[in-house]
């Protein structure tokens, strides 16, 4: 057992924490960093939740390498597009993406290619 403490990161101490997204202060962020809007246009028909309190739970194990990928992706995101993404936004925006490909594809899917050459 890991006696490690998990910190929350910037991002999840400095956002709303209301449903109207209000908590009386103003989120502390630097210059030109915005965080993603909820409500973005869709691109398909599968939408992800956005940042909205998430009643259900799946724990996902990821190697370190795979780690450090997604949160190279996240901090790109903030750094070339301005973009506040926490992890959990981007690993829900990136199965919602697989899924919709999935969907459409069906055996053509990339998911289905990668599965099989593995």
């Amino acid at each position: 057992m890991s006696r490690r403490v998990n910190m929350p990161t910037a991002d999840d101490l400095f956002r709303p924490t209301s449903a109207s997204g209000k908590t009386g202060k103003s989120p502390v962020r630097a210059p030109g960093i915005q965080a993603v809007p909820d409500e973005a246009p869709a691109k398909g028909p599968r939408r992800t939740s956005g940042r909205v309190r998430h009643e259900e739970k799946m724990t996902v194990y990821v190697t370190a390498e795979e780690l450090v990928h997604i949160e190279s992706a996240r901090l790109n995101l903030r750094s070339e597009l301005g973009l506040a993404v926490d992890r959990g936004r981007l690993v829900r925006e990136a199965i919602a993406i697989v899924l919709e490909d999935l969907e459409k594809n069906g055996s053509d899917s990339d998911l289905v290619r990668r599965i099989l050459a593995q």
